[in-house]
């Protein structure tokens, strides 16, 4: 018996049991709406969520080939029509996920208005995002199945069993439209109780992953921007493990933690580690630290800071805004370490910024870190604030000149220009874009690959162009054929913007609770019929 078949059951169980009180209640529609509305929680969200991510990591461990993707999305309704076209193109949701950035918070979704990436933003912005995105989720759901119980209807009344039997079967088999969200919390926002304190709001949103980074919380910066300044790991480790409370506390034992360094281009630091003796932890982050090795008491000068490190007295490099500097060079070993000890300190999966996206470098840090832990897996920030035509015609280019190709028809500055769009390098760099994130699962350990900010784009490219031809000489065919005959022979679902709002829905409830006395808008006047 199907699900909804045993509740059509129980309700009318029910409906015996308590007599009047159930009058002029019909099971099956009853039914209906548990079926629309099966997440009751977003903690039942955050665990089915986290199941799925548990079973996808296990699946790339097993065949690297099995990773997954995401797009940030910055709106409930971007997230849903992503999951809805997914859903269109490809038949399933398996491995596709959702990215809530911090970025994007900051620039659209805070009541300061636009702001940097810089943790200015209201802290309870993120896990309100969160829920709208599942609400608008769990809305997809509810519209696409009450579109098949319709169905079903007009086949009953038609008395078609093999058409009724081919819907129950998809009505069984439905599958949701909600997928795990990767959510960003920055660095915590404040000290590790403050980071509990906010993880557990955005878990019992449904976050089932929550990315963490080492940044100094109130120096926060963008990953891809300068002056980003790192803490020791005590201090990184210790939100992690706030982190990992949340979970637990909330009863979500395999939720997924993603440890974020931005060591890579990160040069500063805000204080010297803790240590107790030689090799420790404190030990190693100190060793980083640039400066000059002294003698004696002469060579310190007032105000001056000196820690013993490998074995000498180092008196660190100190700007005048207090923050010390490593040396020069050190980034990749420095990542490494950071890798090592958030994978070994509870962290399930690792984020490492990039300056650029070039498989042989991730590679080469993800092979030194699998030294030491050989399951480790990268989220990988497939970011646009890479200029990624420059960067890849740029490796083409460099490998051809490796390779003894001639390559003075070339002008390695300028390969962005449209002159190059058809010639053999950039043909070659357009299909390594294109594999790039095949050839990153398979030889540099990245289970997930996703772009934060792609839905910012294309909301600005697209209201570009509309209001390029709509207030120029095309006027109203501007939007006709720029946007609704598209929608219209795409198939696009908000082409019928009344039903993706929920107006038939609204018509399918009034039945259920008023009969044939219920006024419906979805009569043949209903101009949505023209689609």
């Amino acid at each position: 018996m199907s699900s909804i078949n045993k509740d059509i059951d129980s309700i009318a169980t029910l409906a015996k049991e308590f007599g009047p009180a159930y009058e002029g209640i019909n099971p099956e529609y009853a039914a209906r709406m548990r079926a629309q509305n099966r997440f009751k929680t977003g903690l039942d969200i955050a665990q089915y969520t986290a199941d799925i991510m548990r079973r996808d990591m296990a699946e790339y461990d097993a065949d690297s080939s099995a990773y997954t993707q995401s797009l940030g999305c910055w709106h409930g309704f971007i997230g849903q029509q992503k999951l809805i076209a997914i859903k269109k193109h490809f038949g399933t949701t398996n491995k596709r996920y959702l990215y809530l950035s911090g970025w994007m918070i900051a620039a659209l979704r805070s009541e300061f208005g636009p702001l940097p990436d810089q943790s200015m933003h209201e802290k309870t912005s993120v896990p309100a995002l969160i829920e709208e995105l599942y609400t608008f989720l769990r809305q997809a759901d509810a519209r696409e199945m009450g579109g098949l119980f319709r169905q079903l209807d007009a086949a009953r009344a038609a008395g078609n069993a093999a058409e009724e039997k081919a819907i129950q079967d998809k009505i069984d088999n439905f599958q949701t439209h909600v997928v795990p969200i990767i959510a960003d919390i920055d660095a915590g926002f404040g000290n590790e109780e403050a980071t509990y304190l906010l993880a557990k709001k955005m878990i019992e949103a449904g976050a089932c992953a929550i990315q963490i980074e080492n940044q100094v919380s109130d120096e926060k910066q963008c990953g891809h921007q300068d002056g980003k300044v790192t803490v020791p790991h005590a201090d990184f480790l210790a939100k992690i493990r706030a982190v990992r409370y949340a979970f637990l506390e909330l009863g979500i034992d395999n939720g997924i933690i993603v440890a974020r360094t931005d060591s890579l281009g990160a040069g500063l630091t805000k204080q010297i580690a803790v240590t107790n003796e030689p090799g420790d932890l404190g030990d190693k982050y100190n060793s980083f630290l640039d400066g000059d090795y002294i003698n004696s008491a002469e060579d310190i000068a007032n105000g001056d800071v000196v820690v013993k490190a490998n074995g000498k007295l180092l008196k660190p490099k100190r700007l005048a805004s207090g923050l010390f500097q490593f040396k020069p060079g050190s980034g990749v070993d420095r990542v490494v370490l950071d890798c090592v000890t958030s994978l070994q300190n509870g962290a399930d999966l690792l984020w490492i910024e990039t300056e650029k996206p070039h498989v042989g470098q991730i590679k080469e840090m993800v092979d030194r870190i699998r030294e030491e832990v050989p399951n480790a897996k990268l989220v990988y920030n497939n970011s646009p604030s890479f200029n990624w035509t420059l960067n890849f015609r740029q490796q083409v280019f460099d490998a051809m000149a490796a390779e003894g190709k001639d390559v003075s028809s070339y002008d390695r500055a300028n390969l962005m220009s449209v002159e190059y769009d058809e010639t053999e390098l950039a043909i070659e760099a357009d299909n390594r874009i294109r594999t790039f994130q095949a050839d990153a699962a398979r030889e540099a350990g990245i289970f997930h690959h996703l772009i934060t900010l792609p839905t910012y784009h294309t909301a600005a490219l697209s209201t570009d162009n509309l209001a390029k031809e709509y207030f120029g000489a095309a006027g109203m065919l501007g939007y006709v054929a720029g946007v609704q005959r598209k929608e219209i022979r795409q198939g696009i679902a908000c082409v019928k913007h009344q039903n993706m709002a929920g107006s038939d829905m609204g018509d399918d409830h009034k039945e259920y609770f008023s009969g044939d006395a219920a006024l419906k808008a979805s009569g043949k006047d209903n101009t949505m019929n023209q689609f």
